[in-house]
């Protein structure tokens, strides 16, 4: 038999295991929206011979929504409720929207920024998930 401590470690472990998963599968959900939405786009411009605004807030902007659209679409598909989906593709726009004084003041470049943006967004999403960590706990 198991002891009271053994159970706890194990359950410990699993939780464990399950956020890291958790983060692991949002930053691979990013990763396929911004891939994917990103063809698709240029698929659909290409066709239609228009182009998008050349501006990197834009671009940032695009970038934040196609990764939170991967996000949202994987969450749903494992079970996750609307408030913490959103929570979680939410913090994808905080970094671009914060950064853009800075931008617009010159003390950083759009390539900076975007490199940035892209470092903020990890540990924010990190916050989320510490925030509601018995959801992403398992």
């Amino acid at each position: 038999m198991e002891t009271q401590q053994q159970v706890r470690q194990h359950s410990t472990r699993t939780r464990t295991w399950h956020f890291i998963r958790h983060f692991a599968e949002m930053v691979a959900a990013m990763l396929v929206g911004m891939v994917v939405l990103g063809l698709a786009t240029e698929g659909v411009l290409a066709l239609t011979g228009l182009d998008l605004p050349a501006s990197p807030e834009f671009a940032s902007l695009k970038m934040a929504f196609d990764m939170a659209v991967g996000m949202v679409v994987w969450m749903r598909f494992r079970g996750h409720g609307w408030a913490s989906t959103l929570e979680m593709s939410g913090v994808m726009f905080l970094p671009p929207v914060a950064l853009f004084p800075v931008l617009w003041l010159g003390l950083l470049s759009a390539d900076t920024m975007h490199l940035v943006e892209h470092v903020l967004m990890l540990p924010l999403m990190l916050a989320v998930m510490l925030r509601r960590r018995t959801e992403f706990g398992g």
